[in-house]
C-alpha cells in the first residue's frame, strides 16, 4: 500500500499540481533513475518474488531466503543513501544553480546527533500514532462495510502524510527535484529499512512472514513501476504524467474496495 500511495498518489499529485501551476517542470534524470531502479529491485524481491519460490508453499520465503533478501534490501538501501548524500549528491540537486543549492544545503544541515535524535522521536511518534489510530480506523471501516485492507491503506497514508505534504509543497514551488527526492526517498526507506527490521524479527521469533502480494496488487505494482520508469524518463514533466499516476492510484483504491 505504501508504495502505491507514494508512486501514484503522492508523485501523481506533485506532478499534477506542479504542472498546473508551472506548465513544465524539470529534474535531474540521473538521480530519479537511480531511485526508481533501486525501488524496482527492492519491490520485486520483497513483494513479488515470494509468490514464485518453491522452498515453501504460498507467498513465503524459507529462513535462508528471508535472511538473504533482508540483507540484500539493506545493502541496496544503504548504497543508495551513500550515493545520494555523499558520492554523487549532485545527481539529486536541481540542474540550475547546483553549486549554490549544495552550499546552502550544507550550511543549513543538522548535526549527526540532532539527526539521530529527530529520527528516534519521529519513529516513536509514528508508531504510537499508528497504534492509537488503528482501532478507530478499523471501527470506521467496519461501519461503512469496506474491506479490512482499507485500514492498512488509511494508516499508511497517515504515516506518509508529512512527506507527502512536503513533496507537494515543493512541487508547487517549482522544486520538482526536491519533491521527487522526498517522495522516492520515502518509498525506498519504507522497503529498504522496514523489510530488514521485520525480517530480523521474524527470524528471531520464528514468525511466518507473508511478503508476497495477491495477483491483483502484483499486477498493479508492476504496472506502476513500468509507468513510473516511463513517465520519469525524460527529465521533464507536465500534467499528463500527473493525471496518469492519479488514475493508477484511483484504480488501486477501486480494486481494493471492489476486488
Amino acid at each position: 500500500a505504501a508504495i502505491m500511495i507514494i508512486l501514484n498518489g503522492v508523485v501523481g499529485l506533485c506532478l499534477l499540481l506542479g504542472g498546473l501551476r508551472h506548465g513544465e517542470q524539470s529534474y535531474m534524470q540521473s538521480g530519479v533513475s537511480a531511485a526508481l531502479a533501486t525501488l524496482a529491485a527492492l519491490s520485486v524481491m520483497t513483494l513479488v518474488l515470494p509468490n514464485h519460490v518453491t522452498s515453501l508453499p504460498g507467498p513465503l520465503y524459507a529462513p535462508a531466503q528471508l535472511a538473504f533478501v533482508g540483507t540484500v534490501a539493506l545493502v541496496l538501501y544503504a548504497t543508495f543513501v551513500l550515493v545520494q548524500t555523499v558520492r554523487h549528491r549532485e545527481y539529486f540537486l536541481p540542474e540550475t544553480g547546483s553549486q549554490t543549492t549544495a552550499s546552502s544545503i550544507a550550511s543549513g544541515a543538522p548535526t549527526n546527533r540532532m539527526t539521530l535524535i529527530s529520527g528516534a522521536f519521529l519513529l516513536v511518534a509514528v508508531v504510537l500514532s499508528a497504534k492509537t489510530l488503528a482501532p478507530t480506523v478499523e471501527a470506521a471501516v467496519a461501519t461503512v462495510g469496506a474491506p479490512k485492507a482499507v485500514v492498512g491503506v488509511i494508516i499508511a497514508g497517515l504515516v506518509l502524510l508529512p512527506e507527502g505534504v512536503a513533496a507537494v509543497r515543493a512541487a508547487r514551488a517549482n522544486l520538482l527535484q526536491t519533491s521527487l527526492n522526498l517522495a522516492l526517498g520515502s518509498a525506498l526507506a519504507t522497503i529498504g529499512l522496514t523489510i530488514p527490521v521485520v525480517v530480523a524479527l521474524a527470524l528471531i521469533f520464528d514468525w511466518n512472514l507473508v511478503l508476497g502480494l495477491n495477483p491483483t496488487n502484483t499486477v498493479l505494482l508492476l504496472l506502476t513501476l513500468l509507468v513510473s520508469t516511463l513517465s520519469l524518463s525524460t527529465g521533464r514533466t507536465t500534467i499528463m504524467q500527473g493525471v496518469l499516476h492519479i488514475v493508477l492510484f484511483a484504480v488501486f483504491l477501486f480494486m481494493l474496495i471492489v476486488p
